[in-house]
């Protein structure tokens, strides 16, 4: 009954899911690149076993990378398929994978479709990271007897509850997964919770990120490009946080040659966020502009995608977007990873385990809102030990932490019985 239901309502949802899509593309035109993809048409691919891993965007894409290479190893003969939902996504799936591995939007999750997907491709094995629930998708392979797993998999208790309320459709889809790894036991209790069958626990893969030399130097000609000034880095900022950061940011009273860098999560919003701070009366610089930064610019907007550890490598401290309002947080490990100290606002759910670790450890403050975060990136600014130990005591939480890789690996390898 659930699976009828659920066709149907995805027929009567799709005039609206092709009106959503034709105006995201208005904003972001990658949203329009193959769209018939989205509904199962790809093109010839070659012929051969496969392993096809699911990144949905870009935070997903950076941590199925050290996957992929784990993976690569234990299936040396086979292709390599990453699938995203989001043109950013893609982008960062270019940056981080070149053209080591195929790329497809994954389908909308109709029935046709995605069995079109699974008849095109034929994997042997899906690696689903972090928390994409797809209930037709997971069925359909499932019934053409593909295994897939959800890796990597985390789930706030918001979005647990969220999915509580159908608990049918919760059950079905988890229900079709070969097996489930979760970051945290709580994740694991969560999931176990609305039906996954004996979650295991492996840690967290963003842990084993590995910093590219490139990034480091990108940076170095970031901060050169600034002169002798602090940096500030606002990271992966959303809607209505920058208006809030801004505002603080005027009202703090930092040293006036300070540079605020705000990078905004989505692209669409460049332009937007670099109108609000010319609005407050900052002078803007952006980073797609050549030659240095103005000495009399107090705000740069971080307008380019994928370089974010580059941002970080450039700074002095890190203010953590998506934290201040009520998104959840975005991941502050790779911020640690290069050694610097990390302000968090009190929204941190979809990373709770990892931010509630990061300020246990010294590597990161929690603050209440905007305008506190301000106050204490003043505060550290003028206090070069004490940004020095928050650096190293992030590194030693980063390093203390790696190895869910290789556990990964091991487990998909065991669990999908495919070699």
């Amino acid at each position: 009954m659930i699976r009828a239901l659920y066709s149907a309502a995805g027929w009567l949802a799709a005039p609206l899911v092709l009106v959503r899509l034709a105006w995201r593309g208005r904003r972001q035109r990658g949203y329009l690149l193959n769209v018939g993809e989205r509904f199962g048409f790809y093109r010839a691919t070659p012929a051969g076993p496969l392993v096809w891993v699911h990144a949905v965007s870009v935070g997903e894409t950076r941590a199925a990378a050290p996957l992929v290479e784990a993976l690569r190893r234990r299936y040396p003969g086979h292709r390599f398929l990453v699938t995203h939902m989001t043109p950013t996504g893609l982008a960062a799936g270019r940056e981080v994978f070149g053209d080591s591995v195929e790329r497809a939007w994954l389908p909308y999750d109709l029935g046709f479709a995605v069995r079109r997907f699974l008849a095109h491709y034929r994997p042997a094995l899906g690696v689903i990271m972090e928390t994409e629930i797809w209930p037709r998708l997971l069925d359909e392979a499932r019934r053409a007897g593909i295994p897939v797993v959800l890796a990597n998999a985390r789930l706030s208790e918001r979005s647990a509850r969220r999915y509580a309320r159908v608990p049918a459709l919760s059950r079905w889809a988890l229900s079709s997964l070969a097996g489930v790894a979760a970051q945290t036991r709580d994740d694991a209790a969560r999931l176990e919770a609305l039906g996954a069958r004996e979650p295991v626990v492996v840690g967290n893969v963003k842990f084993d990120l590995a910093v590219p030399e490139s990034m480091v130097e990108l940076g170095a000609q970031f901060r050169a490009r600034t002169g002798d000034r602090p940096v500030w880095v606002a990271a992966s900022t959303r809607e209505g946080e920058e208006a809030l950061l801004l505002d603080a940011f005027a009202a703090c009273g930092a040293d006036p040659r300070t540079l605020l860098a705000i990078v905004p999560r989505h692209p669409q919003r460049f332009d937007e966020v670099a109108r609000l701070a010319a609005e407050r009366g900052f002078e803007v610089a952006r980073r797609s502009a050549e030659g240095k930064v103005p000495a009399t610019a107090r705000v740069l907007v971080g307008d380019s995608m994928g370089e974010m550890l580059a941002y970080y490598a450039a700074s002095d401290l890190a203010i953590l977007g998506g934290s201040f309002l009520d998104f959840g947080g975005q991941n502050l490990i790779e911020a640690c990873a290069l050694g610097r100290p990390v302000i968090v606002g009190p929204h941190t759910y979809n990373f709770e385990e990892a931010a509630r670790g990061a300020v246990a450890a010294g590597a990161a403050l929690r603050v209440a809102d905007a305008a506190h975060a301000m106050l204490e990136a003043k505060a550290l600014a003028a206090d070069a030990p004490r940004r020095e130990s928050m650096g190293a005591r992030g590194l030693a939480f980063v390093a203390a932490h790696r190895g869910a890789v290789e556990r990964l690996a091991d487990w998909i390898a065991a669990t999908t019985g495919r070699k």
